[in-house]
């Protein structure tokens, strides 16, 4: 088959690395790339002639390739030019992009959608949500901490000892796992809530500590992501995050219900009680955000606390990005080919979840 990589319009990521191209050349495919496709991400256009692929232009690709990687997906007028029954692979983000989704499933292609990938043991090789998220989780404590106007850690010095920074991480998915661990090593005393008591090992392993409500709702079928609440449970939860929301240094936001809109987890009264100076990282802003005062894709400050709505921040790291996207690709398009020889096989829920 023939393997299609196109230059992504406004990411810096590109969906194929040469370590995944080379993967996909060894499996007897042949890849093609548009030129310039990998350079915002440091990948040259020799790094991918080395590995067996060959340039061709943008139009050449949607209309003759078997399989069109991507991670944002091209506009609906260059997916009608995709030839009858091609594959396009990338995050077509259904629960926001709705109108472009519905298109799509008129035209005569497969459609898959990465972000779609079941949390199951088989599929983890797959699942860029996963991957993604430990990189947002890794720069926003990084983000943070630039942008606090204080030490992170413990500091003794002649002029006097520093106390190090307080960081409360709401959220302990992969996202927060990430973040936990990247505060723990540049010395802050971290503390970490979810509603799901299953992580608080995981949390306390990382030198954090678990902050627990007790009454949460927990739905094994959820797919390991949150679910909604009741109201006596986030009555609780709003007071114990405001009490300790209050002596934070640094907050991370990153709880998101799959297909709702996030949560409001910090109210403008917890962002009046925060230090000046404090800064809040909200991970879940494409969705709302988890802080009423979060403005996607901006930064503000409201009361002294800087409020980062940072929606994109893998993309903000799109060397190993890529490499880790490419790679659930890889998997993703080898899996599906093997599971599917003669034809989709919709009883693979892998396969039926993903394709739109």
């Amino acid at each position: 088959m023939q393997i299609g990589l196109i230059k992504e319009a406004t990411d810096a990521r590109v969906a194929l690395s040469p370590e995944s191209v080379q993967k996909f050349i060894k499996d007897k495919h042949q890849v093609v790339f548009e030129a310039g496709a990998g350079a915002l991400a440091f990948y040259p256009d020799e790094a991918y002639t080395q590995v067996g692929a060959s340039l061709a232009t943008r139009a050449d690709i949607l209309q003759k390739a078997d399989i069109v990687a991507f991670v944002n997906p091209p506009s609906l007028d260059e997916l009608k030019k995709m030839k009858s029954g091609a594959w396009a692979v990338g995050m077509f983000n259904p629960r926001v992009e709705t109108d472009l989704v519905e298109a799509v499933k008129a035209l005569d292609i497969t459609a898959f959608s990465m972000e779609k990938i079941p949390r199951t043991t088989i599929a983890q090789s797959m699942d860029v949500l996963s991957s993604m998220a430990s990189i947002a989780g890794y720069k926003s404590v990084l983000v943070a901490a630039a942008t606090l106007p204080s030490y992170m850690p413990m500091l003794m010095t002649a002029a006097g000892t520093i106390p190090p920074a307080k960081v409360l991480v709401l959220g302990a998915g992969v996202a927060g796992l990430q973040a936990i661990a990247t505060a723990r090593r540049l010395g802050a005393k971290v503390e970490a809530f979810d509603v799901r008591s299953a992580v608080k090992e995981e949390v306390k392993s990382l030198g954090a500590t678990f902050v627990e409500v007790e009454g949460a709702t927990e739905d094994k079928a959820a797919g390991g992501y949150a679910v909604e609440q009741t109201e006596e449970y986030l009555r609780k939860q709003g007071e114990l995050i405001h009490q300790r929301a209050a002596q934070a240094d640094i907050l991370i936001t990153t709880a998101n219900i799959p297909g709702r809109k996030a949560p409001i987890l910090i109210k403008e009264a917890t962002i009046q009680a925060m230090k000046k100076g404090s800064v809040i990282v909200d991970l879940a802003a494409i969705s709302g955000g988890n802080c009423e005062g979060t403005e996607n894709d901006k930064t503000v400050m409201k009361n002294g606390v800087t409020i980062i709505g940072e929606s994109n921040l893998p993309a903000t790291m799109p060397f190993h990005a890529s490499k880790l996207y490419g790679n659930n690709v890889y998997n993703f398009v080898k899996y599906v080919l093997k599971v599917s020889p003669e034809g989709l096989n919709m009883e693979d829920e892998i396969v039926s979840k993903t394709l739109l």
